[in-house]
């Protein structure tokens, strides 16, 4: 039976990708499966006739040779705060919303690791080994997705990440100082902010387009780390109001937090949003059941997973290779 793709051409097979490049079929599949075992000029000639071609590996194919489950791998890396947190934080729940439409088009299934950084690095090597399909880094470091990347080239971040590594990337810099320069807009000259933990990705990013915007704005920095977590953000929240009582703004590097400051707050008998304005990140389910509804930057999380499972499905992405989305202001309740 002929192998065609659409508009009825002909699909080009990897014999085809082997002729066109003076190789064995072998040493193509070495070659397109990023496998040892052919020098550099071979890979060039190989990898360039891929491209002539169009050429697409066949990942059902690959998977029943392998007698694997056709899989993509979906990885984070936790900092303290264990497996659990990836059962309820809802950037997560997002991140596999935007996914599982993707993967059951295909027949494919979604596999998630929560990994320690103590382990990663064999952790990495056990899960790179294993894909079918590839991985998306939903939460991983630029260093230790440096490191998976090596393991397996079907990879794509949807966090900051290093320049080698594809990635999905979110103006996290520039939604942070939209939001500072909001709430200066609004009236507030005390602005705090609770960042994310000091390795994230996102919250180092996050801080950075505070601290541009309290410089820009002649403002005082005050500010502590965060979690990521309600219980994070109450914590810090209580601890800022304490030692500066005239705080009348805050930005807040995740909705979850956000949603901890707001009790936080009003426990202390202030009231939001008059006597403190406040902008969470990430427009999750959080910012809506919070009381008053968050002012948040919305995170295109949805959309950034679902873009990356559909290039690891038009096989390995090209080092480097990046797609930006925009953060937009969502104006809700706790703003004034």
């Amino acid at each position: 039976m002929e192998r065609r793709g659409v508009m009825g051409r002909l699909r080009p097979t990897i014999e085809d990708v082997a002729r066109a490049a003076g190789v064995s079929r072998a040493t193509a599949s070495r070659v397109i499966n990023d496998a040892p075992g052919a020098s550099g000029v071979l890979r060039s000639r190989v990898r360039a006739a891929v491209d002539e071609l169009g050429y697409r590996p066949n990942e059902t194919a690959r998977a029943l040779a392998s007698g694997r489950q056709r899989t993509v791998d979906v990885i984070a890396v936790t900092y303290g705060t264990g497996s659990g947190w990836l059962g309820t934080h809802p950037y997560f729940s997002r991140v596999l919303a935007g996914m599982m439409p993707v993967v059951e088009g295909v027949g494919a299934q979604l596999q998630l690791h929560a990994v320690g950084p103590l382990e990663a690095a064999g952790v990495f090597e056990r899960i790179a080994a294993n894909t079918s399909l590839g991985a998306v880094l939903a939460d991983v470091t630029p260093e230790l997705a440096t490191q998976f990347h090596r393991h397996c080239r079907r990879t794509v971040s949807i966090v900051p990440t290093a320049s080698s590594v594809p990635g999905m990337e979110a103006d996290n810099a520039g939604g942070a100082y939209a939001a500072v320069r909001q709430l200066h807009e609004l009236g507030c000259r005390r602005i705090a902010a609770i960042h994310g933990p000091a390795l994230n990705p996102c919250g180092i990013d996050r801080r950075s387009g505070y601290l541009r915007a309290v410089r820009e704005l002649g403002l005082t920095d005050i500010s502590l780390y965060g979690d990521f977590l309600r219980e994070g953000g109450y914590r810090a929240a209580r601890e800022l109001l304490e030692r500066d009582p005239g705080i009348d703004g805050m930005f807040v590097a995740c909705d979850l937090m956000a949603a901890g400051a707001v009790q936080a707050i009003t426990a202390s008998g202030r009231r939001v949003p008059e006597d403190v304005s406040i902008i969470g990140f990430d427009d999750s389910i959080a910012a809506v059941c919070t009381n008053p509804p968050l002012t948040t930057m919305r995170l295109p999380v949805e959309e950034m997973a679902a873009a990356a499972t559909q290039l690891l499905l038009q096989g390995n992405p090209a080092p480097g290779y990046r797609r930006q989305f925009p953060v937009e202001l969502v104006v809700r309740q706790s703003t004034r």
